[in-house]
């Protein structure tokens, strides 16, 4: 049996989020979020659910700490809320969120394990929401505010920073889909967040730089990957163009300064336009240390007139399935981070989110037999180790996520987490996967 062994320096951890994991919404000085208002807006979540519990992590992060450490991570990447350290978005800093966050860092530092922290998981302000949120360029002036407030706090224990999560997400997902906070349905609106959200990374890169904060910058995009159904040409533009709408339109302009001309054009006969303003494209490409690629899934396309927004319709080909119905397609970590070390150059890769979704069942003694999981993750592995042959520069790897969570709009029945969270008690506990990934971890390795 084929051994496939991982280097020595290679960075193994897990990830959650501020409004998934922490709960005590009101507690500590906190002002509600986007995600606050939308979860408690009737038919916006299923069943109900909100995150003002949630894992109650808040409360019980010594825990979930020592779960950390018993698995052998390295590091630990988790989001610091926006509303815990500015409650209106601007204005008053809440010294209590800082000191929250203090705890947290030094009970990870003193469990051996390096904080990776995300300025921003999704929960922006309510009060910045209400002033037009990520459309209004002063959102912008007002995160980076925050993010220098984070960097001066925290200077020299986090070593490694996120700017934005899965950019995709905050615009196009939450303003033109209408699936995630705030729950709003238009193209522009979605092109327009996506923008200023890049501006605001590229800002808050700069003055990273400008404070000389000690450590690593870089951003996350999520990424998919969108295979042709047939060679025609229409079958490869209608993928192209479903590929580039989370790919290019993100990637470009943070490495390159640009956005995809093919997508530009393609935009503007729906009506939408990107409003760069002198500079912009400047600031969004900073030089990164990192950067960070949330990949769950890929699918084939093939041309359709009208299907969607890229008249490409998604075929199925007998993948298996998720149980949030995604398709499971290893190969398309393996195609995707090769791409981008192709098209993007030698900076660092992380997989800052990798892992899947299915229906688990707590055993009367306490177990979680989660098979399809841990096949996941192995197949994934498999692909990581590839890469790493292949010369792409993969640094490490996050399993999303250390905790059964608040699952945005799908509420608390799809369960992504390597150990098992019991809502009623809030106890946990390890899955399968998790020893899984610990016997990965230990080893350094696994066999094929």
């Amino acid at each position: 049996m084929a051994r496939l062994d991982f280097p020595k320096d290679f960075v193994w951890g897990t990830a959650t989020a501020s409004y998934q994991i922490e709960g005590a919404a009101k507690e500590g000085g906190r002002g509600p979020s986007i995600w606050d208002t939308f979860s408690h807006t009737p038919g916006k979540v299923v069943g109900g659910d909100t995150g003002d519990v949630a894992c109650d992590s808040y409360h019980r992060y010594e825990e979930d700490i020592a779960l950390l450490k018993k698995l052998g991570v390295k590091a630990y990447r988790f989001s610091i809320a926006w509303p815990r350290i500015y409650p209106q978005g601007t204005g008053e800093l809440n010294q209590e969120g800082l000191d929250y966050y203090s705890r947290v860092v030094d009970a990870l530092i003193a469990a051996g394990i390096e904080p990776c922290a995300t300025l921003y998981h999704w929960d922006l302000p309510q009060a910045l929401q209400d002033q037009g949120g990520w459309a209004n360029r002063s959102t912008i002036d007002a995160f980076v505010r925050y993010a220098e407030t984070v960097f001066q706090a925290f200077d020299g224990k986090i070593k490694q920073w996120i700017t934005f999560n899965e950019t995709w997400c905050v615009s196009f997902l939450s303003n033109t889909l209408g699936i995630h906070a705030p729950g709003l349905k238009d193209l522009q609106l979605g092109v327009t967040v996506a923008h200023h959200c890049l501006v605001a990374h590229g800002l808050t890169v700069q003055k990273f730089r400008a404070l000389g904060i000690k450590g690593e910058i870089g951003t996350t995009h999520n990424l998919g990957w969108c295979e042709p159904y047939t060679n025609s040409p229409e079958d490869v533009e209608a993928a192209r163009r479903s590929r580039a709408w989370g790919n290019e339109w993100f990637m470009d302009p943070t490495f390159k300064g640009t956005y995809p001309q093919f997508l530009v054009e393609w935009f503007k006969t729906k009506g939408a336009e990107v409003p760069i303003q002198p500079g912009d494209m400047e600031t969004i490409a900073q030089k990164i240390d990192f950067i960070g690629i949330n990949f769950y899934t890929g699918n084939y396309g093939r041309y359709k007139k009208n299907e969607g927004l890229f008249d490409c319709e998604d075929v199925q080909v007998g993948f298996d399935r998720t149980f949030m119905d995604w398709n499971v397609y290893p190969e398309a970590l393996y195609k995707t981070l090769k791409w981008v070390h192709e098209e993007y150059g030698d900076t660092p890769i992380y997989i800052t989110e990798n892992g899947a979704c299915y229906d688990d069942t707590l055993t009367e003694d306490n177990r979680i037999h989660d098979e399809l999981r841990t096949a996941y993750f192995r197949k994934h592995f498999i692909q990581c180790h590839r890469l790493i042959e292949s010369g792409v520069p993969l640094k490490g790897y996050f399993a999303w996520s250390l905790l059964d969570n608040f699952e945005w709009a799908e509420g608390y029945r799809k369960r992504f987490g390597i150990v098992y969270t019991d809502y009623e008690t809030l106890a946990r506990h390890p899955k399968d996967s998790y020893y899984f990934i610990q016997k990965v971890i230990a080893e350094s390795g696994l066999d094929a």
